[in-house]
């Protein structure tokens, strides 16, 4: 038999009770170890039957625990949990009050797992907002569950990019390949001004997602340079794919597919030293026109329709620009 806690066992904390249709919940602050001694998770793995979270990362957690103790301490989002049984939470209107059983299981974690996870891991104590239903039967914990994981949306890593040099989170890496990216995006003379998209996917236009991860194939090349060198040899770089492109295709549309981005900024590097050899080490306009010639003789469909790896794209784009210099 089962047995009662005691009443020096019980938690009361203050509380505002929220109505939203058929719901009703409570809005409270917990200290992060009350949190962490009294949550638990179930999960399909755990208990295929009734169980429906997601296995716990430890490697998030432990990325949370240290943020906490490294003095940070601001996650103002709320958990949300559902009370169970064994908790016997209970409501007093007239004190404005919650109490629970301060017990292992007494709440199951509806949304936050990872946070409490890392909860349990930091050595500091704080205080954060909490959400709790009661009386919920395990199909509307399930319903809730699915319902919060799939109206929240995350943030698109395009508006995180762009935000992190506002919130000076940018490492040297993050700050220089956004640099190049804002001076492609908004300096008059840029070639690519109007195609690249900042904070935001977009059809026809250049991410900083996908900027970012074709800039990181050349970064160990042109990270010691200053990024208004690397962007004024780039401009010219691009503008003369462009020139080349426009002979048979529409540039604006083929230079932004993603693939065939990436696979021309992982040319930069090889073109610009045909360049060099060629025309006296500049890297004007005219030089890169004149060495990307031979790509008006392949077939547009290998541009219109690429390869899904823009290495493979690179290396045939590579191999025919080669081969034609070679003469000179």
């Amino acid at each position: 038999m089962a047995t009662t806690p005691d009443k020096s066992d019980r938690e009361s904390v203050a509380a505002v009770l929220i109505t939203q249709g058929k719901h009703r919940f409570f809005t409270v602050t917990l200290p992060i170890t009350v949190l962490a001694n009294t949550c638990t998770v179930s999960t399909r793995v755990d208990d295929p039957d009734v169980g429906f979270q997601r296995q716990l990362d430890e490697k998030r957690a432990l990325r949370i625990a240290a943020y906490i103790d490294e003095g940070f301490g601001c996650i103002p989002t709320s958990i949300i949990l559902s009370a169970q049984e064994a908790s016997e939470f209970t409501y007093d209107s007239r004190a404005k009050t919650v109490s629970f059983a301060s017990i292992p299981k007494a709440f199951l974690i509806l949304d936050g797992q990872h946070r409490v996870y890392g909860f349990k891991k930091a050595t500091s104590d704080l205080r954060v907002p909490v959400v709790i239903f009661s009386g919920l039967s395990r199909v509307d914990e399930a319903r809730l569950f699915i319902d919060i994981n799939t109206e929240a949306r995350p943030v698109p890593n395009e508006l995180l990019l762009d935000i992190k040099s506002l919130a000076k989170y940018e490492n040297q890496e993050e700050e220089f390949v956004r640099s190049v990216f804002d001076l492609l995006a908004n300096d008059p003379s840029s070639c690519m001004r109007g195609l690249m998209s900042p904070a935001e996917r977009a059809q026809g236009k250049v991410s900083r997602v996908t900027f970012r991860r074709a800039l990181r194939s050349i970064l160990d090349q042109i990270i010691e340079s200053e990024p208004d060198r690397v962007f004024a040899a780039l401009n010219h770089y691009l503008q003369g794919v462009r020139v080349t492109l426009s002979a048979t295709l529409d540039p604006d549309k083929t230079i932004t597919n993603a693939t065939v981005f990436s696979a021309i900024v992982s040319m930069f590097p090889k073109v610009s030293r045909l360049v060099r050899d060629r025309f006296d080490g500049g890297f004007e306009l005219s030089g890169f026109v004149e060495v990307l010639k031979p790509i008006k003789t392949l077939k547009p469909s290998l541009l219109t329709k690429p390869p899904t790896s823009y290495v493979k794209l690179a290396d045939q784009l590579l191999a025919t620009l080669e081969k034609d210099n070679l003469r000179f």
